[in-house]
């Protein structure tokens, strides 16, 4: 009779360990942390100004309240404490202490609140989830808002059959500007779609960071590939359909720097990456400068006017000359700009809405916190430009082995700082919200995980890869 010897070659068979509960619900609270930050103007549409700020205040208490017990019973690490993002949190810093000489006090109060509330659930999440599972949690955020932009553009174009208001108020007898509604209901009609999100800009640029993460996980051969592909086809649609220049600049750009990583990693010599690099860097000039001499005619290709829209002669100059006022300094933290604060009510307005931003993040930083905060921005987004690059094109290795297979997932990292770099020349969305959360979150990683799958927070240490060799006298 067959049974089971004293002394076993081989541990005996076990099922595959399963994720407790309470990891499965930090996963979805990360979720939901990432939807709202994304469609944060849906919950504004949905809720309204005070419903929002509801929500805002609930994730705030959340995060501390809920996460740090969950982290500590699940799974115990060390805070990373020196591998902060520190010219990211000195600008936060700037922006808080910005209260002392501050132009508009109760604007940067306000919005210095949702800028940390941003920063520490970006830490958090950087914290206490892995390499995989960010990515995954980043994929089933964009599932939600693309599923969900989908079925209120159908609700809105078979059901109502006209456009919609923020918090589904009642349209006004007579004509009103087009810019207000949040879904118009052109779904059918070839025109710019919204999406939940109440912007064709928004829409289109989550689509593409939706097309970016989704294709990352069809190559590192994710499962459900095929559910992924219409994932992608969705994501592609919306992209295509929102029609947004900004948005197509940082797909091409994109599409660039993945064949130039990807060429990256098949040499195998140190000069054949300097002959790419030259190559690259050159064409890359080349290009910025055809680009620039060819402004006008590509942009009419692209059905936009030669002043970006407006902004150069109705935005930025007005925003140039309040920069001009404290030049080291800036006027004060305000970001978004906040429209009932009389500093920023129809001071520019488009279409009869008051703008919100500068659409130009740097302009933004000069005129809220001068030459210092441009500085501090610049250093934090080089820095995770400089250490995402190297995070893609460089084969994972801790020990003297030097040829183990690359992740497709350290391709993402590179891939969304470029898109929110070429972002930043027209929007200033990467200074605040998601965009800000992307910087903090993916610096934040890779300075205290610059391995996937490796490190004292994705589930092995290094010590862990093979038993350590005796030396021999």
């Amino acid at each position: 009779m067959a049974q089971y010897t004293k002394h076993p070659v081989a541990a005996l068979p076990a099922p595959p360990e399963r994720e407790s509960t309470g990891h499965l619900m930090l996963r979805a609270y990360a979720v939901a942390v990432l939807f709202v930050t994304f469609a944060h103007s849906a919950v504004y549409n949905l809720l309204g100004e005070a419903g929002a700020g509801i929500v805002l205040i609930v994730f705030t208490l959340a995060t501390p309240a809920i996460g740090v017990p969950m982290l500590a019973r699940n799974r115990p690490q060390p805070f990373a404490w020196r591998r902060l993002p520190w010219a990211a949190l000195g600008y936060t810093a700037l922006a808080l202490i910005s209260v002392a000489w501050s132009q508009w006090r109760g604007s940067t109060l306000l919005t210095w609140m949702l800028l940390a509330a941003v920063t520490v659930n970006a830490l958090f999440i950087a914290h206490a989830l892995t390499w995989h599972e960010i990515v995954r949690a980043l994929a089933s955020a964009f599932k939600w808002i693309l599923g969900l932009s989908l079925l209120l553009e159908l609700w809105v174009s078979l059901v109502v059959h006209g456009p919609i208001l923020p918090n589904f108020f009642e349209r006004p007898d007579g004509e009103i500007n087009a810019h207000w509604y949040w879904v118009r209901g052109n779904l059918f009609d070839g025109d710019r779609v919204q999406g939940i999100v109440g912007n064709s800009n928004l829409l289109a640029i989550i689509s593409l960071f939706a097309l970016l993460t989704f294709g990352i996980l069809f190559a590192a051969r994710a499962r459900r590939r095929t559910m992924l592909a219409l994932w992608m086809l969705l994501a592609a649609f919306f992209l295509f359909r929102a029609g947004s220049a900004t948005a197509y600049a940082c797909a091409a750009a994109a599409a660039v720097v993945l064949v130039v990583a990807l060429l990256m990693r098949r040499t195998k010599t140190p000069g054949g990456r300097t002959r790419l690099y030259v190559v690259f860097i050159g064409g890359a000039v080349v290009a910025a400068l055809a680009v620039w001499l060819l402004k006008k005619p590509l942009l009419a290709l692209l059905g936009r006017s030669a002043d970006l829209t407006g902004r150069s002669d109705k935005i930025w100059e007005k925003v140039l000359e309040r920069a001009a006022e404290h030049p080291i300094f800036g006027n004060g933290f305000s970001s978004p700009w906040v429209p009932f604060d009389p500093a920023f009510a129809g001071w520019i307005e488009d279409h009869g809405i008051t703008v919100f931003h500068a659409h130009n993040m740097w302009l933004d930083v000069l005129m809220q916190l001068g030459v210092v905060g441009v500085v501090l921005v610049a250093l934090a987004y080089l820095s995770l430009l400089w250490r995402s690059w190297f995070f893609a094109i460089d084969r994972p290795r801790w020990d003297l082995q030097a040829d183990r297979s690359y992740s497709a997932l350290t391709l993402l990292p590179s891939l969304f700082t470029v898109v929110l770099l070429v972002q930043g020349y027209a929007e200033s969305t990467p200074i605040m919200l998601w965009g800000w959360m992307l910087l903090v979150l993916l610096s934040f990683k890779i300075k205290s995980v610059p391995l996937v799958g490796v490190g004292l927070s994705e589930r092995q240490r290094v010590t862990d890869h093979g038993e350590r060799r005796r030396r021999v006298p």
